[in-house]
Protein backbone atom coordinates (compact mmCIF):
# COMPACT_ATOMS: atom_id res chain seq x y z
CA UNK A 1 0.00 0.00 0.00
CA UNK A 2 1.41 3.41 -0.99
CA UNK A 3 1.91 5.86 1.88
CA UNK A 4 1.42 8.80 -0.45
CA UNK A 5 -1.70 10.95 -0.61
CA UNK A 6 -2.71 12.20 -4.11
CA UNK A 7 0.13 13.55 -6.27
CA UNK A 8 1.66 16.82 -5.11
CA UNK A 9 -0.82 17.09 -2.25
CA UNK A 10 0.78 16.26 1.09
CA UNK A 11 -0.70 19.22 2.96
CA UNK A 12 -0.34 18.61 6.71
CA UNK A 13 0.56 14.96 6.26
CA UNK A 14 3.05 13.89 8.97
CA UNK A 15 6.31 12.44 7.65
CA UNK A 16 9.45 11.28 9.40
CA UNK A 17 12.73 11.39 7.46
CA UNK A 18 15.39 9.11 8.95
CA UNK A 19 18.99 10.03 8.16
CA UNK A 20 20.30 13.45 7.15
CA UNK A 21 22.70 12.63 4.36
CA UNK A 22 22.10 14.10 0.92
CA UNK A 23 19.12 11.76 0.32
CA UNK A 24 17.49 12.70 3.61
CA UNK A 25 18.08 16.39 2.97
CA UNK A 26 16.39 16.27 -0.42
CA UNK A 27 13.51 14.19 0.93
CA UNK A 28 12.95 16.83 3.63
CA UNK A 29 13.11 19.62 1.06
CA UNK A 30 10.62 17.90 -1.22
CA UNK A 31 8.18 17.01 1.54
CA UNK A 32 8.27 20.53 2.97
CA UNK A 33 7.65 22.11 -0.43
CA UNK A 34 4.62 19.84 -0.83
CA UNK A 35 3.13 20.99 2.45
CA UNK A 36 3.92 18.04 4.72
CA UNK A 37 4.74 18.38 8.40
CA UNK A 38 8.28 16.99 8.52
CA UNK A 39 10.45 15.63 11.32
CA UNK A 40 14.06 14.66 10.60
CA UNK A 41 15.73 12.08 12.86
CA UNK A 42 19.53 11.78 12.84
CA UNK A 43 21.94 9.87 15.10
CA UNK A 44 24.74 12.40 14.69
CA UNK A 45 25.02 15.37 17.01
CA UNK A 46 24.14 18.82 15.77
CA UNK A 47 27.79 19.85 16.11
CA UNK A 48 28.73 17.05 13.68
CA UNK A 49 26.11 18.10 11.13
CA UNK A 50 27.17 21.74 10.99
CA UNK A 51 25.24 24.95 11.52
CA UNK A 52 24.33 25.52 7.86
CA UNK A 53 22.64 22.13 7.42
CA UNK A 54 20.73 22.36 10.71
CA UNK A 55 19.62 25.91 9.89
CA UNK A 56 18.31 24.83 6.48
CA UNK A 57 16.24 22.00 7.98
CA UNK A 58 14.67 24.39 10.48
CA UNK A 59 14.13 27.05 7.80
CA UNK A 60 12.08 24.45 5.91
CA UNK A 61 9.74 24.40 8.92
CA UNK A 62 10.85 20.87 9.84
CA UNK A 63 11.59 19.55 13.32
CA UNK A 64 15.21 18.37 13.67
CA UNK A 65 16.06 15.63 16.19
CA UNK A 66 19.76 14.86 16.60
CA UNK A 67 21.94 12.67 18.80
CA UNK A 68 19.78 9.54 18.46
CA UNK A 69 16.38 8.35 17.31
CA UNK A 70 13.27 8.92 19.42
CA UNK A 71 10.72 6.12 19.52
CA UNK A 72 7.75 8.49 19.75
CA UNK A 73 8.74 10.11 16.45
CA UNK A 74 8.71 6.71 14.71
CA UNK A 75 5.35 5.70 16.17
CA UNK A 76 3.50 9.01 15.79
CA UNK A 77 3.81 9.68 12.07
CA UNK A 78 1.88 8.75 8.95
CA UNK A 79 4.86 7.56 6.93
CA UNK A 80 8.63 7.15 7.23
CA UNK A 81 11.20 7.89 4.52
CA UNK A 82 14.62 6.32 5.06
CA UNK A 83 17.95 7.13 3.45
CA UNK A 84 20.04 4.34 1.82
CA UNK A 85 22.53 4.34 4.70
CA UNK A 86 19.82 3.54 7.26
CA UNK A 87 19.39 -0.23 7.86
CA UNK A 88 15.85 -1.03 6.77
CA UNK A 89 15.49 -3.65 9.49
CA UNK A 90 16.44 -1.45 12.47
CA UNK A 91 14.29 -2.08 15.55
CA UNK A 92 12.38 1.22 15.55
CA UNK A 93 11.36 0.73 11.93
CA UNK A 94 10.08 -2.75 12.76
CA UNK A 95 7.98 -1.28 15.57
CA UNK A 96 6.55 1.29 13.15
CA UNK A 97 5.64 -1.42 10.65
CA UNK A 98 3.79 -3.32 13.37
CA UNK A 99 1.62 -0.21 13.74
CA UNK A 100 1.00 -0.28 9.95
CA UNK A 101 3.11 2.84 9.40
CA UNK A 102 4.56 2.64 5.87
CA UNK A 103 8.37 2.66 5.64
CA UNK A 104 9.82 3.38 2.20
CA UNK A 105 13.15 4.47 0.82
CA UNK A 106 13.97 7.83 -0.73
CA UNK A 107 14.23 6.27 -4.21
CA UNK A 108 10.82 4.63 -3.98
CA UNK A 109 9.26 7.81 -2.59
CA UNK A 110 10.60 9.97 -5.42
CA UNK A 111 9.57 7.45 -8.08
CA UNK A 112 5.90 8.07 -7.22
CA UNK A 113 6.24 11.60 -8.58
CA UNK A 114 7.97 11.08 -11.93
CA UNK A 115 6.80 9.98 -15.37
CA UNK A 116 10.17 10.20 -17.16
CA UNK A 117 11.65 6.88 -18.39
CA UNK A 118 14.33 5.52 -16.05
CA UNK A 119 17.51 3.66 -16.93
CA UNK A 120 18.61 2.08 -13.63
CA UNK A 121 22.04 0.52 -13.13
CA UNK A 122 23.04 -1.75 -10.26
CA UNK A 123 25.83 -4.22 -9.58
CA UNK A 124 28.63 -4.65 -7.11
CA UNK A 125 31.19 -2.81 -9.24
CA UNK A 126 31.16 -0.37 -12.14
CA UNK A 127 27.79 1.31 -11.51
CA UNK A 128 29.01 4.91 -11.49
CA UNK A 129 31.13 4.44 -14.60
CA UNK A 130 28.26 2.92 -16.60
CA UNK A 131 25.77 5.54 -15.40
CA UNK A 132 28.17 8.31 -16.41
CA UNK A 133 28.83 6.69 -19.79
CA UNK A 134 25.11 6.38 -20.57
CA UNK A 135 24.58 9.96 -19.43
CA UNK A 136 27.31 11.16 -21.82
CA UNK A 137 25.90 8.97 -24.58
CA UNK A 138 22.43 10.51 -24.31
CA UNK A 139 23.81 14.05 -24.05
CA UNK A 140 25.90 13.49 -27.19
CA UNK A 141 22.66 12.49 -28.93
CA UNK A 142 21.15 15.88 -28.02
CA UNK A 143 18.84 14.60 -25.27
CA UNK A 144 18.11 16.16 -21.89
CA UNK A 145 19.37 13.81 -19.16
CA UNK A 146 19.30 13.66 -15.37
CA UNK A 147 22.16 11.56 -13.99
CA UNK A 148 21.89 10.70 -10.31
CA UNK A 149 20.67 8.25 -7.71
CA UNK A 150 23.40 6.70 -5.62
CA UNK A 151 26.05 8.41 -7.77
CA UNK A 152 25.53 11.75 -6.05
CA UNK A 153 22.28 13.59 -6.74
CA UNK A 154 19.23 11.79 -5.31
CA UNK A 155 16.12 11.17 -7.40
CA UNK A 156 14.20 13.42 -5.00
CA UNK A 157 16.30 16.35 -6.29
CA UNK A 158 14.78 15.80 -9.74
CA UNK A 159 11.28 15.08 -8.44
CA UNK A 160 11.31 18.21 -6.29
CA UNK A 161 12.42 20.51 -9.08
CA UNK A 162 10.94 21.85 -12.28
CA UNK A 163 13.67 20.63 -14.64
CA UNK A 164 12.55 18.29 -17.42
CA UNK A 165 14.48 15.41 -18.93
CA UNK A 166 14.06 12.87 -21.69
CA UNK A 167 15.63 10.14 -19.53
CA UNK A 168 16.71 9.63 -15.94
CA UNK A 169 19.90 7.57 -15.59
CA UNK A 170 20.20 6.29 -12.03
CA UNK A 171 22.81 4.39 -10.06
CA UNK A 172 20.88 2.13 -7.70
CA UNK A 173 22.41 0.42 -4.66
CA UNK A 174 21.28 -2.75 -2.92
CA UNK A 175 20.29 -0.60 0.07
CA UNK A 176 17.92 1.40 -2.13
CA UNK A 177 16.49 -1.75 -3.70
CA UNK A 178 15.77 -3.17 -0.24
CA UNK A 179 12.97 -0.63 0.16
CA UNK A 180 11.32 -0.49 -3.27
CA UNK A 181 7.64 -1.35 -3.72
CA UNK A 182 6.62 -0.19 -7.21
CA UNK A 183 9.88 1.19 -8.68
CA UNK A 184 9.97 -0.08 -12.26
CA UNK A 185 12.65 1.19 -14.67
CA UNK A 186 12.23 1.26 -18.43
CA UNK A 187 15.70 -0.29 -18.69
CA UNK A 188 17.40 -2.15 -15.83
CA UNK A 189 21.08 -3.11 -15.94
CA UNK A 190 22.84 -5.54 -13.58
CA UNK A 191 26.59 -5.44 -14.12
CA UNK A 192 27.81 -8.14 -11.71
CA UNK A 193 27.16 -9.58 -8.25
CA UNK A 194 30.01 -10.46 -5.91
CA UNK A 195 30.27 -10.49 -2.09
CA UNK A 196 29.93 -7.02 -0.56
CA UNK A 197 28.26 -5.29 2.37
CA UNK A 198 28.24 -8.48 4.40
CA UNK A 199 28.31 -6.24 7.45
CA UNK A 200 24.74 -5.26 6.48
CA UNK A 201 23.40 -8.56 5.07
CA UNK A 202 23.09 -11.92 6.78
CA UNK A 203 24.92 -13.63 3.90
CA UNK A 204 25.91 -13.33 0.25
CA UNK A 205 22.61 -14.80 -0.96
CA UNK A 206 20.63 -12.08 0.82
CA UNK A 207 22.84 -9.40 -0.76
CA UNK A 208 22.41 -10.96 -4.21
CA UNK A 209 18.63 -11.11 -3.83
CA UNK A 210 18.60 -7.38 -3.08
CA UNK A 211 20.38 -6.69 -6.37
CA UNK A 212 17.91 -8.84 -8.30
CA UNK A 213 14.98 -6.77 -7.05
CA UNK A 214 15.78 -4.13 -9.67
CA UNK A 215 13.61 -5.94 -12.24
CA UNK A 216 10.90 -7.41 -10.00
CA UNK A 217 8.30 -4.83 -11.09
CA UNK A 218 9.24 -4.82 -14.76
CA UNK A 219 7.07 -6.39 -17.43
CA UNK A 220 6.18 -6.29 -21.10
CA UNK A 221 7.72 -3.36 -22.96
CA UNK A 222 10.56 -3.00 -20.47
CA UNK A 223 14.12 -4.26 -20.72
CA UNK A 224 16.82 -5.94 -18.63
CA UNK A 225 20.52 -5.97 -19.55
CA UNK A 226 22.72 -8.49 -17.71
CA UNK A 227 26.33 -9.64 -17.66
CA UNK A 228 26.32 -13.22 -18.96
CA UNK A 229 29.81 -13.78 -17.50
CA UNK A 230 28.39 -13.54 -13.98
CA UNK A 231 27.39 -16.92 -12.51
CA UNK A 232 24.22 -15.68 -10.84
CA UNK A 233 23.10 -13.54 -13.77
CA UNK A 234 23.86 -16.10 -16.47
CA UNK A 235 21.43 -18.54 -14.87
CA UNK A 236 18.55 -16.06 -14.62
CA UNK A 237 15.26 -16.95 -16.30
CA UNK A 238 12.37 -14.49 -16.41
CA UNK A 239 8.69 -15.08 -17.01
CA UNK A 240 7.48 -11.50 -16.61
CA UNK A 241 7.58 -10.52 -20.28
CA UNK A 242 10.56 -8.21 -19.82
CA UNK A 243 13.03 -8.34 -22.73
CA UNK A 244 16.44 -9.68 -21.62
CA UNK A 245 19.73 -8.74 -23.30
CA UNK A 246 22.96 -10.53 -22.39
CA UNK A 247 26.60 -9.61 -22.94
CA UNK A 248 29.93 -11.33 -22.37
CA UNK A 249 33.53 -11.47 -23.55
CA UNK A 250 33.00 -14.27 -26.06
CA UNK A 251 30.46 -15.11 -28.73
CA UNK A 252 27.99 -17.60 -27.26
CA UNK A 253 24.44 -18.47 -28.15
CA UNK A 254 21.97 -16.05 -26.63
CA UNK A 255 24.47 -13.20 -26.17
CA UNK A 256 23.59 -9.85 -27.70
CA UNK A 257 27.04 -8.32 -27.31
CA UNK A 258 30.51 -9.83 -27.25
CA UNK A 259 34.12 -9.12 -28.29
CA UNK A 260 35.44 -10.34 -31.64
CA UNK A 261 38.56 -9.22 -33.53
CA UNK A 262 39.15 -6.32 -31.13
CA UNK A 263 35.65 -4.95 -31.63
CA UNK A 264 32.40 -5.12 -29.69
CA UNK A 265 29.73 -6.80 -31.79
CA UNK A 266 26.01 -6.39 -31.08
CA UNK A 267 23.07 -8.44 -32.33
CA UNK A 268 19.58 -7.31 -31.28
CA UNK A 269 16.19 -8.31 -32.65
CA UNK A 270 14.61 -5.53 -34.67
CA UNK A 271 17.84 -3.54 -34.92
CA UNK A 272 20.77 -3.55 -37.31
CA UNK A 273 23.76 -5.59 -36.27
CA UNK A 274 26.59 -3.26 -35.29
CA UNK A 275 30.25 -3.24 -34.33
CA UNK A 276 32.21 -0.75 -32.27
CA UNK A 277 35.92 -0.12 -31.95
CA UNK A 278 37.33 0.21 -28.45
CA UNK A 279 40.81 1.15 -29.65
CA UNK A 280 40.40 4.69 -28.24
CA UNK A 281 38.50 3.67 -25.10
CA UNK A 282 40.51 5.09 -22.22
CA UNK A 283 39.55 2.78 -19.34
CA UNK A 284 41.86 -0.22 -18.78
CA UNK A 285 40.90 -3.81 -18.02
CA UNK A 286 38.51 -6.44 -19.35
CA UNK A 287 35.96 -5.53 -16.68
CA UNK A 288 35.66 -2.07 -18.20
CA UNK A 289 35.00 -3.63 -21.61
CA UNK A 290 32.19 -5.62 -20.00
CA UNK A 291 30.80 -2.38 -18.55
CA UNK A 292 31.13 -0.75 -21.95
CA UNK A 293 29.03 -3.48 -23.56
CA UNK A 294 26.25 -2.79 -21.06
CA UNK A 295 26.32 0.90 -21.96
CA UNK A 296 26.32 0.17 -25.70
CA UNK A 297 23.30 -2.14 -25.42
CA UNK A 298 21.44 0.52 -23.44
CA UNK A 299 22.22 3.07 -26.14
CA UNK A 300 20.93 0.79 -28.87
CA UNK A 301 17.74 0.03 -26.92
CA UNK A 302 17.16 3.80 -26.73
CA UNK A 303 17.72 4.10 -30.52
CA UNK A 304 20.91 6.15 -30.22
CA UNK A 305 22.70 6.37 -33.55
CA UNK A 306 25.72 4.11 -33.94
CA UNK A 307 27.96 7.08 -34.75
CA UNK A 308 27.00 8.80 -31.47
CA UNK A 309 27.75 5.61 -29.54
CA UNK A 310 31.19 5.34 -31.16
CA UNK A 311 31.89 9.03 -30.47
CA UNK A 312 31.10 8.52 -26.78
CA UNK A 313 33.33 5.43 -26.60
CA UNK A 314 36.21 7.42 -28.09
CA UNK A 315 35.77 10.47 -25.86
CA UNK A 316 34.72 9.02 -22.50
CA UNK A 317 37.38 9.60 -19.84
CA UNK A 318 35.92 7.82 -16.83
CA UNK A 319 35.55 9.17 -13.31
CA UNK A 320 37.95 10.23 -10.57
CA UNK A 321 39.02 7.60 -8.02
CA UNK A 322 38.53 4.75 -10.50
CA UNK A 323 41.91 3.54 -11.77
CA UNK A 324 42.85 7.19 -12.12
CA UNK A 325 46.45 7.91 -13.08
CA UNK A 326 47.55 10.46 -10.49
CA UNK A 327 51.05 10.95 -11.87
CA UNK A 328 54.55 9.62 -12.35
CA UNK A 329 57.53 10.34 -10.10
CA UNK A 330 61.03 9.03 -10.76
CA UNK A 331 59.64 6.40 -13.10
CA UNK A 332 57.00 5.13 -10.64
CA UNK A 333 53.33 5.37 -11.69
CA UNK A 334 50.69 6.20 -9.06
CA UNK A 335 47.13 4.99 -9.64
CA UNK A 336 44.13 5.90 -7.50
CA UNK A 337 41.31 3.32 -7.34
CA UNK A 338 39.80 4.52 -4.07
CA UNK A 339 36.36 3.46 -5.36
CA UNK A 340 37.52 -0.19 -5.09
CA UNK A 341 35.65 -0.48 -1.81
CA UNK A 342 35.15 -4.25 -1.88
CA UNK A 343 37.35 -7.25 -2.51
CA UNK A 344 36.05 -8.05 -5.99
CA UNK A 345 36.66 -4.52 -7.27
CA UNK A 346 40.16 -4.51 -5.75
CA UNK A 347 40.91 -7.86 -7.42
CA UNK A 348 39.74 -6.49 -10.77
CA UNK A 349 41.97 -3.47 -10.26
CA UNK A 350 45.04 -5.60 -9.51
CA UNK A 351 44.48 -7.80 -12.55
CA UNK A 352 44.39 -4.77 -14.85
CA UNK A 353 48.16 -4.24 -14.54
CA UNK A 354 50.92 -6.32 -16.11
CA UNK A 355 53.81 -4.70 -14.24
CA UNK A 356 55.07 -4.95 -10.64
CA UNK A 357 52.70 -3.42 -8.09
CA UNK A 358 52.95 -2.01 -4.60
CA UNK A 359 49.43 -2.25 -3.21
CA UNK A 360 47.96 0.17 -0.67
CA UNK A 361 44.78 -1.30 0.85
CA UNK A 362 42.69 -1.17 3.99
CA UNK A 363 39.93 0.76 5.69
CA UNK A 364 36.82 -0.50 7.44
CA UNK A 365 36.29 -4.26 7.15
CA UNK A 366 33.04 -5.22 5.36
CA UNK A 367 32.79 -8.86 6.42
CA UNK A 368 34.37 -10.67 3.47
CA UNK A 369 37.34 -13.03 3.34
CA UNK A 370 40.54 -11.46 1.97
CA UNK A 371 41.77 -14.71 0.38
CA UNK A 372 40.68 -13.73 -3.19
CA UNK A 373 42.66 -10.51 -2.83
CA UNK A 374 45.73 -12.46 -1.74
CA UNK A 375 45.43 -14.86 -4.71
CA UNK A 376 45.17 -11.95 -7.15
CA UNK A 377 48.11 -10.22 -5.47
CA UNK A 378 50.33 -13.27 -5.99
CA UNK A 379 50.44 -12.44 -9.71
CA UNK A 380 52.52 -9.24 -9.50
CA UNK A 381 52.28 -7.49 -6.09
CA UNK A 382 55.82 -7.21 -4.75
CA UNK A 383 54.76 -5.59 -1.47
CA UNK A 384 51.59 -4.36 0.26
CA UNK A 385 51.00 -1.50 2.67
CA UNK A 386 47.87 -1.66 4.83
CA UNK A 387 46.03 1.17 6.57
CA UNK A 388 42.90 1.69 8.62
CA UNK A 389 40.88 -0.51 10.94
CA UNK A 390 41.41 -3.62 8.81
CA UNK A 391 45.19 -3.26 8.48
CA UNK A 392 46.09 -6.01 10.96
CA UNK A 393 43.49 -8.37 9.49
CA UNK A 394 44.87 -7.78 6.00
CA UNK A 395 48.46 -8.17 7.20
CA UNK A 396 47.55 -11.48 8.82
CA UNK A 397 46.01 -12.68 5.52
CA UNK A 398 49.14 -11.77 3.52
CA UNK A 399 51.74 -12.85 6.09
CA UNK A 400 54.23 -15.37 4.79
CA UNK A 401 53.04 -15.04 1.19
CA UNK A 402 53.58 -11.40 0.15
CA UNK A 403 55.79 -8.93 2.05
CA UNK A 404 53.63 -6.37 3.80
CA UNK A 405 53.70 -3.64 6.39
CA UNK A 406 51.19 -1.34 8.07
CA UNK A 407 51.01 2.46 8.11
CA UNK A 408 49.21 4.92 10.34
CA UNK A 409 47.91 7.26 7.64
CA UNK A 410 47.86 7.84 3.89
CA UNK A 411 51.04 9.92 3.83
CA UNK A 412 52.98 7.19 5.60
CA UNK A 413 51.48 4.55 3.31
CA UNK A 414 52.46 6.41 0.12
CA UNK A 415 55.98 7.05 1.44
CA UNK A 416 56.40 3.41 2.44
CA UNK A 417 55.15 2.22 -0.95
CA UNK A 418 57.45 4.56 -2.86
CA UNK A 419 60.46 3.49 -0.77
CA UNK A 420 60.26 -0.05 -2.19
CA UNK A 421 59.21 0.88 -5.74
CA UNK A 422 61.55 0.69 -8.71
CA UNK A 423 61.23 2.64 -11.98
CA UNK A 424 58.44 1.03 -14.01
CA UNK A 425 56.50 -0.11 -10.95
CA UNK A 426 52.95 0.96 -10.09
CA UNK A 427 51.82 2.13 -6.65
CA UNK A 428 48.12 1.30 -6.58
CA UNK A 429 45.52 2.40 -4.04
CA UNK A 430 42.85 -0.32 -4.18
CA UNK A 431 41.49 -0.45 -0.62
CA UNK A 432 39.10 -3.48 -0.73
CA UNK A 433 37.42 -1.81 2.27
CA UNK A 434 35.07 1.07 2.95
CA UNK A 435 36.53 4.45 3.82
CA UNK A 436 34.47 5.33 6.86
CA UNK A 437 37.12 4.60 9.49
CA UNK A 438 39.41 7.44 8.38
CA UNK A 439 37.49 9.44 5.76
CA UNK A 440 33.99 10.73 5.08
CA UNK A 441 33.82 8.77 1.81
CA UNK A 442 35.94 7.15 -0.90
CA UNK A 443 36.32 10.52 -2.65
CA UNK A 444 38.01 12.09 0.38
CA UNK A 445 40.25 9.02 0.63
CA UNK A 446 41.22 9.46 -3.04
CA UNK A 447 41.95 13.11 -2.43
CA UNK A 448 44.21 12.17 0.49
CA UNK A 449 46.08 9.78 -1.81
CA UNK A 450 46.51 12.42 -4.51
CA UNK A 451 47.73 14.93 -1.92
CA UNK A 452 50.23 12.43 -0.50
CA UNK A 453 51.61 11.75 -3.98
CA UNK A 454 51.91 15.50 -4.63
CA UNK A 455 53.92 15.88 -1.43
CA UNK A 456 56.39 13.35 -2.81
CA UNK A 457 56.92 15.59 -5.84
CA UNK A 458 57.54 18.60 -3.60
CA UNK A 459 60.09 16.64 -1.59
Amino acid sequence: MSPLPPRRNLQHSRYLVVGLGISGLWAARMLSRMGADVTVSETRLESELGNALCREIRDLGAVLETGGHREESFLNTEAIIISPGVPHDMEMLERARKKDIPVIGELEFASHFIDTPVIAVTGTNGKSTVVSFIGCLLENAGLEVFVGGNIGTPLTAFAAGEKRADYLVLEVSSFQLDTIETFSPFVSIILNISPDHLDRYRDYEAYAQSKLRIFENQGSGQHLIINDEDKILSSLTLESGVSVFRYGKYKLEGRNAFIENDRIMTFMDGKKNASFSFRSFSLPGSHNLENLMAGILAGQLLDIDVSNIQKTIDEFKGLPDRQELVGEFKGVLFYNDSKATNIDSAVRSLLTFNRPLILIAGGRHKGSDYYPLLKAAEKNVKQAVFIGEAKEMLASSFKGVIPCRTAEDMDCAVSAAFSVADPGDVVLLAPACSSFDMFSDYSQRGMAYRSAVERLYRG
